[in-house]
């Protein structure tokens, strides 16, 4: 019984310091499908005008995460890193909301979720427009 509240403390500490950001993306029709590359390949812009050259949209991201446990950091890397399983080569960030005073007091008292929320498009960019 012991190991077994062991493993159990162990899993929620390990859940709790990866901040526990989820992201679904909802993979568009433009181009074709790209291979998987690494988070470190995968830039991060602020505005579309930023890209500054031409790119295909791979995906709409949606990231949510316990606002008491993640911070916007967390979530744009979690966004870079689901970017990259989905070939691209960069993100487009449409923002990250913070819950309301409502929603944290909520989760307070009640334990109703109370989520840092963020959206983005990642994008595919030729290699060869890249400098």
């Amino acid at each position: 019984m012991k190991k077994l509240s062991t493993v159990i403390l162990v899993g929620l500490l390990v859940a709790g310091i990866s901040g526990c950001v989820s992201v679904n993306a909802t993979r568009l029709e433009a181009g074709p499908a790209r291979e998987a590359t690494t988070p470190e390949k995968v830039r991060i812009y602020r505005t579309a005008q930023q890209v500054g050259r031409p790119y295909e949209e791979v995906a709409l991201l949606n990231a949510a995460g316990d606002y008491s446990m993640t911070n916007e950091s967390q979530m744009y890397e979690a966004m870079r890193k689901k970017a990259a399983k989905l070939g691209a080569n960069g993100v487009i960030l449409d923002g990250v909301s913070e819950p309301t005073t409502g929603q944290r007091v909520a989760r307070a008292f009640l334990g109703t979720p109370a989520d840092r929320k963020g959206k983005a498009i990642a994008i595919y960019i030729d290699p060869l427009l890249i400098d």
